[in-house]
């Protein structure tokens, strides 16, 4: 048999179930591949290529040929492995590909066309299946958490007093009423915005938030004040919160699946409050917040135009286009602000 050797290659050969590395070289007969020990005697592995396991080149990574009982040859000699499975009519698919680019780049379009369409298709239904299984509980944690992250970043206590509280408090408590969640669905609070001016919004279990600015800016304008939160029990009302957190999350997901790993994204999404807040609405849920506003303002008795003027109110004392920390969730448009008027007038609802 010896006479009959032909090298294929050196390397080093680890015993069944050991870390044990023994300098040895890879010979072939056939389609008989054996190893025998540097030091030289008999071989010491002998396998069939069909009963052999011979690991895909991968760039430089050391090839691995594994015989049926366990014991492992490795080589960095891809070239002489290559050009013997070649040989015997068998290629590697894994390195065809790295020396084939356009193969590779189709591959790499048809992963991003599938990410695309995970996008598309299946976050959406993931999201909405979420939506449905997710218990008060969490709901209740991921605002608890919020609201902390936001008090000890950017609120601070409000200086509205105790009777202006109380009179907003009230008057929203009309609103709320006429929402599918009534009162107690629904936890208002007071805070002074800092860094974020004139703003409100909702968390996904009920909790709202309106700033002493928006307040101000409302110049005793009580329709204005409520048709805001009014829009945003809209937005409680329809999970639109619960949603755009779901599908931030997707998001990180997939840029795991092409990117690798990138930390915590998935928990700050659900827990930060800066992530909370950089989440802006859809334009159609928007669109369905200012008409659940325009309904309940108008149930109440109040202007149901409110929330569109409170638009033009922004823009006009603060001469903005769309860039405050309130317009860029909360775009107010002139199309929009027809909208509202349009939706108001459909209902049979008066107001100025």
């Amino acid at each position: 048999m010896a006479s009959d050797d032909k090298r294929i290659a050196s390397g080093r050969w680890h015993p069944p179930g050991s870390s044990r590395a023994e300098p040895a070289l890879l010979l072939g007969e056939g389609k008989t591949l054996y190893v025998r020990l540097a030091a030289g005697g008999d071989p010491v592995s002998v396998g069939d290529l069909a009963r052999t396991e011979i690991s895909a080149r991968v760039g430089r990574v050391p090839r691995r040929i594994t015989f049926a009982d366990g014991s492992l040859f490795e080589t960095e000699d891809n070239d002489a492995v290559d050009g013997w499975l070649k040989r015997h009519g068998k290629r590697g698919f894994v390195h065809e590909l790295e020396r084939f680019h356009p193969r590779l780049l189709a591959i790499v379009l048809a992963v991003f066309l599938f990410a695309g369409l995970i996008y598309r298709y299946a976050v959406p239904a993931l999201v909405e299946v979420a939506v449905l299984v997710t218990p008060p509980a969490v709901t209740q944690w991921m605002a608890s958490g919020t609201l902390l992250s936001l008090d000890q970043a950017v609120f601070s206590a409000t200086a509205l007093p105790a009777a202006r509280q109380s009179e907003i408090r009230s008057a929203f408590n009309e609103v709320a009423a006429l929402s599918s969640r009534g009162v107690s669905g629904y936890n208002l609070n007071f805070r002074q915005g800092g860094v974020i001016g004139p703003n409100a919004f909702a968390l996904p279990d009920g909790t709202l938030v309106i700033t002493d600015e928006l307040i101000e800016l409302a110049e005793g304008d009580m329709d204005l004040i409520i048709g805001v939160l009014a829009h945003e029990i809209g937005h409680v009302e329809e999970e639109h919160s619960l949603r755009q957190l779901y599908r931030a999350a997707g998001m990180a997901g997939l840029i795991m699946l092409i990117a690798g790993d990138v930390g915590a994204a998935g928990e700050d999404i659900l827990t930060n409050g800066a992530a909370l807040m950089s989440l802006s609405h859809s334009r159609d849920a928007e669109n369905e917040a200012d008409r659940i506003s325009v309904e309940l303002m108008a149930k109440a008795g109040r202007d149901p135009r409110a929330i569109g003027r409170f638009f033009a109110r922004l823009e006009e004392k603060l001469g903005l286009d769309g860039d405050s920390s309130f317009l860029s969730t909360h775009p107010g448009t002139a199309e929009r602000r027809k909208a509202i008027d349009d939706h108001a007038k459909a209902i049979g609802a008066g107001g100025s």
